[in-house]
């Protein structure tokens, strides 16, 4: 119950899915964790349960497009809690389903604005705090198709992969500072996210039963089995991992 005690962390895409869990997680293992997202009633309300359970968080509006509102909330949080140890940048989006030469330079540009430059300017605007902190831990949510491929969402995958690389450049240019900085690859996991690709398909228990399948371990994850995994690489105990791919996905990689 103490893994993160006294850390102030915050997470994006925190209202929902993986985000929510984590929110969950790192509350429960004493972190005071500041919840950014979009919507509004999901995140206050995860902020009251949080805080009725005895933990520590707060919701914040925020659009990780705009770097200002980025920097903005960044500073507040770090004012709000004293200081800020940890930034785990979840939030993320899917984008339209199309093979390459049928996206338009919106549809690519939009899903490159949430889920790249959404994450350079988390990084961008934590370091000055983290520094102030004397290190800390950045998590960057990644996923399997930051790693391999598969014949759908081009540029879903192609933002994943950049996520990859973005956090490996970020671990050597930070690491004397002792700001770690690590990926998370997550399998297909049960989110409103993966519900709704599924939906957009056509029948959701079908294609359900078609991701597990994909997967060695014979079913798709949890939101809850990444959560464990971002409170360790905000924890102490990752205190030698940086730069790495934390793999969770069933198996699907290991084909």
């Amino acid at each position: 119950m103490n893994r993160l005690q006294e850390k102030k962390v915050i997470v994006t895409g925190g209202a929902l899915g993986i985000g929510r869990a984590a929110v969950i997680r790192m509350a429960q293992e004493g972190a005071a964790v500041a919840i950014l997202d979009c919507v509004d009633e999901e995140g206050e309300a995860l902020a009251q349960a949080v805080n009725a359970e005895g933990g520590k968080a707060r919701y914040w509006h925020c659009d990780v497009t705009s770097e200002s509102t980025v920097s903005d909330v960044f500073d507040e949080v770090a004012a709000s809690f004293g200081g800020l140890d940890a930034v785990v940048s979840n939030a993320g989006i899917a984008g339209v389903n199309k093979p390459t030469h049928e996206i338009t330079e919106e549809e690519w540009d939009h899903v490159q604005a949430v889920n790249v430059k959404g994450v350079f300017f988390c990084t961008k605007h934590a370091i000055r705090h983290l520094r102030e902190a004397g290190g800390g831990s950045i998590i960057n949510l990644s996923s399997i198709y930051g790693l391999v491929s598969a014949p759908d969402l081009p540029p879903y995958h192609a933002s994943k992969g950049a996520v990859r690389l973005m956090t490996k450049t970020d671990a050597l240019l930070y690491a004397a500072d002792r700001i770690r900085v690590n990926s998370v690859h997550p399998g297909f996991i049960w989110t409103p996210l993966v519900e709704k690709h599924l939906g957009d398909q056509g029948d959701v228990e079908a294609g359900r039963q078609q991701l597990n399948a994909l997967h060695p371990l014979g079913h798709i994850g949890e939101p809850d089995d990444i959560a464990w995994g971002i409170v360790y690489l905000a924890s102490d105990e990752s205190k030698f991992v940086t730069g790495s791919e934390l793999v969770i996905d069933g198996g699907y990689t290991a084909h």
